[in-house]
């Protein structure tokens, strides 16, 4: 009596099981969603400015976010597979690729939390050589898109000022038809707008694009960063869940 009752515990604890990692497997498909959307939000919005920083670890995070996310599709579907046919094998592989999901999504998250750490010194140290040398320069159209885009989106010129553009390569030759900073730091972009730099006619921000850029980076690295490692925590659960329901399972069959 007492060993039918024990096994009638077990079937039901390996039960409770299955249901928790089918639960587990729906918020992973959830986790899974987000961390692409984030991955591929980080490149999609934006995406210019990956030419005006020095460091590719910015873009690196969101390639490694994507990835994890495509593997997280799948994995969940294996998840699923493993649970129903009730193999050892399947869930054996099942976690083997959630542990490999978790080391991805941990790097990507330790990579953005370290860039985040060193994005001012970055910035600072490059972008204003960036954009006095390279702007409106043959071969050099991205980084000039980027400048421009920068500078109207976030309603700035130059990058600690408007005078930064003074030094630039472009405003001191023929090229720039006497303007004093580009157009795209006009308030309202019109031919030639860029030879009156009174504040009436461009962005005089304190701080300049430095500041604006420095900020909606590090906004979109605390995002990179907390998916990442939140969605990593939540793979221990899924981990410790099919161990649990490994042991439980008997030997397959051969």
């Amino acid at each position: 009596m007492s060993a039918a009752y024990k096994d009638d515990e077990e079937d039901w604890l390996t039960v409770c099981l299955k249901y928790l990692l089918f639960v587990f497997n729906f918020l992973f498909w959830v986790g899974g969603a987000a961390v692409l959307g984030v991955g591929v939000w980080t490149l999609v919005e934006k995406s210019d400015y990956l030419s005006l920083l020095a460091s590719s670890t910015f873009a690196v995070s969101a390639y490694i976010l994507i990835l994890a996310g495509s593997l997280v599709v799948v994995t969940g579907f294996l998840g699923c597979c493993a649970v129903i046919r009730e193999q050892r094998s399947c869930l054996s592989t099942y976690f083997f690729f959630l542990l490999l999901i978790f080391l991805i999504e941990l790097v990507a998250g330790v990579l953005a939390y370290v860039y985040y750490q060193r994005l001012s010194d970055e910035l600072k140290e490059h972008l204003n050589q960036t954009m006095t040398e390279n702007y409106a320069q043959q071969g050099k159209e991205t980084i000039t898109s980027a400048v421009d885009r920068l500078q109207q989106d976030f309603k700035c010129c130059g990058s600690n000022n408007s005078q930064d553009w003074m030094l630039s390569v472009y405003i001191r030759s023929e090229q720039s038809g006497n303007r004093l900073v580009p157009d795209s730091c006009c308030k309202t972009i019109t031919p030639n707008c860029g030879r009156r730099d009174h504040p009436s006619n461009i962005y005089k921000v304190e701080g300049g694009c430095i500041t604006k850029l420095e900020q909606f980076l590090a906004d979109h690295l605390l995002v990179i960063g907390a998916v990442g490692i939140g969605v990593a925590c939540l793979q221990i659960c899924g981990m410790v869940f099919t161990c649990c329901l490994h042991r439980r399972i008997k030997m397959d069959p051969y």
